[in-house]
Formats: structure tokens, C-alpha cells, sequence
């Protein structure tokens, strides 16, 4: 079910990632939940890049609070992979890091990211299934954002790139956990 009010955006992914030698085209239909930004609708389709597969999936979201933004199951239901953007508090991580094998945080907003960090650096040190991603993105993510998007993705060294038409944006990954 979508939200009211929902934008709806198609996009048209080829993924070629050279460290993980997954070449691969997907098609999706997003929908925005009208909270949610340009700029956090396009870090979702990153988070899928950079752990593109079949079996990868976007959740409800936003409107969700015990499904992480995106999330990749098993065949018997357990989950694999739980992706969650931006900075969640203790209780969820706990709680993603208890029912899935693995748990990626990935955080793109700089200055509340780092200062989200050093609050919660220590107490994170416990959840060995724990990533937390710091996206760095070089250029304007947003305006690769539109209602219909073809995006050709490159993945070399830990670093993605995005292109579209008439734009590109590379996004590095720090590793912070």
C-alpha cells in the first residue's frame, strides 16, 4: 500500500559493480512518502547499488517503523540484510541487529551524521553485525531525482558513480564501524 499523497518515481537502474563482479539491470517503482526528500529518496537507490541483488528489496519505509528502508530475506523468512538511512536511535539498531545476520546504517547528512557518531560510537562497539556507512557524495545527488530516471551505476574501489543524461555524481563510502 502506498501513502497518500505519495510521488511515484520509476527508475531504471544498470549496475555495473567491479568489486563484487555484479552486473545487473533493475527496474523499480518508488514511492516518496511526501516526508521524505530528493535528497533521502536518492540515497535509498544508492544503499541498493552498492548491495544491488535480486533478492534486495525496498520496504515501506518511512511509514514503517519495524521494516528498515530496505531489506534482503531468506527463503525461509529470516532476514539477511537490514538497511536503514539516516540516524537511528539505540533501541532500533538493537532491534535490526537482533533479527537480521546483517545491519547497514548508511548516514549522508554531514554535520548531524558526525555528531550522531560521537553520541553513539561507544555504545554501537557491542553489535559485531554492524555497519555504519558515511556517504560522502561529490556533487548533486537531487538533481538525478526525477519521475522517471535511467541511471547508469559504477562501482570501482569502494566508490560509486551515478550518471544520468546530463549529470553525474560520485559517491565514496567512509566506513566508520
Amino acid at each position: 500500500m502506498m501513502a497518500a499523497n505519495a510521488t511515484i518515481y520509476k527508475a531504471s537502474l544498470n549496475i555495473a559493480d567491479m568489486d563484487r563482479n555484479y552486473y545487473e539491470e533493475h527496474n523499480f517503482t518508488l514511492a516518496k512518502h511526501p516526508s521524505e526528500t530528493d535528497l533521502r529518496l536518492m540515497v535509498k537507490l544508492v544503499a541498493f547499488m552498492l548491495n544491488a541483488d535480486e533478492k534486495l528489496l525496498f520496504t515501506k519505509g518511512i511509514t514503517q517503523d519495524d521494516e528498515p528502508d530496505l531489506w534482503q530475506k531468506a527463503l525461509n523468512g529470516d532476514i539477511k540484510l537490514w538497511i536503514d538511512l539516516g540516524q537511528p536511535d539505540e533501541k532500533r539498531i538493537r532491534k535490526a541487529c537482533g533479527r537480521s545476520q546483517k545491519v547497514i546504517i548508511y548516514m549522508y547528512q554531514e554535520g548531524s551524521a558526525l555528531a550522531w557518531w560521537k553520541q553513539m560510537q561507544n555504545s554501537l562497539g557491542r553489535f559485531k553485525n554492524l555497519s555504519v556507512i558515511y556517504l560522502n557524495i561529490d556533487g548533486d545527488i537531487e538533481l538525478l531525482a526525477k519521475r522517471a530516471m535511467t541511471l547508469q551505476c559504477n562501482i570501482s574501489d569502494f566508490e560509486l558513480t551515478i550518471i544520468d543524461n546530463d549529470n553525474s555524481v560520485v559517491v565514496k563510502e567512509e566506513r566508520w564501524k
